[in-house]
């Protein structure tokens, strides 16, 4: 197959990759990793992220220890410092509602849209962690109350950056009269969130642009891609989708493997069992009864969001078949990390993303000719 493919166009599928802006990588294992959470580690990565292909990169926001990340940067900041070391790439801020208010939120969103030329975006996370509110003073909402607030804070953020004299009244958040200047410059900074409940997919099909959902196979994804879309068609709106994956490329698919029982191996399991106790509980307590992590394994939750069920485990032959499989599921984005992230964006980039636009190339063809 040719390493030289047409470059991408609308309708491909994009990447973004995890930031390791928080210690231990993106594996609650203690397998050794060549990933570095320190700020030179991270603009370096964006810079080779950016020559590879990619075209995100999200930041993680934490603000307590644990699950093997006892180290952690602040996501708003890191994304500005990762937006002034590369040229193209557009990075997406994690941002939790409590101790981030819509009004702090636009403010600094709308300064690094004027200070990136609009390469500035946000994930918007309802929190799954009761225990890291508790601890930061921060009231712990149920479920849909949670989605509830964070659908206000978009309708919120959404209305400053595009609105003078606006006047908003929630239950969470009111506005009397506000106007921001500047706003962010056009197009609007991307909003996107996560989550698998009803709450949660309501929520995207009302007000987000993207939706993240945890790894999994095509049939499962494809099942969220049409529940949330009709949903997003009832409201006159359109969202994309992003799936989480971790990706093990090797020569052989036998190595591939090989690797990730080596992760699993050496997962810390009191960690892991910690990490499952919060994120289990976290969807039962839905009206549904479950969430992202509802039918996961051991094995599954050594990575933070199932990564390892996307199956990009193998040769880039056969990861560039199962990622074409994705899009053609739904997805419109594959949010990716990696063991050893320097070198394996580069590789992902040299040898796995040139076969996925070489794929779709090959398969638009055969539409046409159909």
């Amino acid at each position: 197959m040719s390493l030289h493919p047409p470059t991408a166009t609308d309708e491909s599928i994009r990447f973004a990759y995890w930031v390791p802006n928080v210690s231990g990588g993106l594996v609650v294992s203690k397998i050794p990793q060549r990933t570095g959470w320190d700020a030179p580690y991270n603009r370096r990565l964006a810079q080779i992220a950016e020559e590879a292909g990619f075209d995100y990169a999200l930041t993680q926001i934490r603000f307590t220890a644990g699950y093997g990340a006892e180290y952690q940067h602040e996501s708003v900041a890191f994304s500005q410092d990762l937006l002034s070391a590369t040229t193209k790439l557009k990075v997406i801020a994690a941002l939790l509602p409590g101790p981030w208010n819509p009004t702090l939120a636009a403010k600094q969103i709308a300064t690094i849209s004027h200070l990136s030329e609009g390469r500035i975006a946000i994930n918007l996370i309802s929190g799954w962690f009761s225990g890291e509110f508790r601890a930061i003073g921060e009231p712990w909402l149920d479920h849909d109350e949670r989605y509830r607030r964070s659908e206000e804070f978009i309708r919120a953020l959404r209305g400053i950056w595009t609105q003078d004299d606006f006047t908003f009244r929630g239950d969470f958040y009111r506005y009397t009269n506000y106007t921001l200047k500047p706003k962010p410059v056009d197009p609007q900074p991307e909003i996107f969130q996560g989550g698998s409940s009803r709450a949660a997919r309501d929520m995207a099909a009302r007000v987000s642009d993207w939706y993240f959902t945890n790894g999994d196979t095509p049939e499962g994804i494809r099942a969220q891609v049409d529940d949330l879309r009709e949903k997003a068609r009832a409201n006159r709106r359109s969202v994309k989708v992003g799936v989480n994956a971790f990706v093990i490329a090797r020569d052989t698919e036998e190595e591939a493997r090989a690797v990730l029982q080596e992760i699993i191996d050496q997962a810390d399991p009191d960690a892991v069992k910690a990490f499952g106790h919060e994120v289990k509980n976290a969807g039962k307590a839905s009206p549904e009864g479950e969430g992202n992590w509802a039918k996961s394994t051991f094995a599954d939750l050594v990575q933070y969001n199932d990564g390892f069920k996307t199956n990009l485990i193998g040769t880039p032959d056969q990861i560039a078949e199962r990622i074409v499989a994705l899009k053609e599921a739904g997805v419109d984005l594959a949010l990716l990390a990696f063991l050893h992230f320097q070198e394996e964006v580069a590789y992902f980039g040299a040898h796995i993303i040139p076969r996925v636009r070489a794929l779709e190339a090959q398969r638009g063809r055969r539409a046409q000719a159909a």
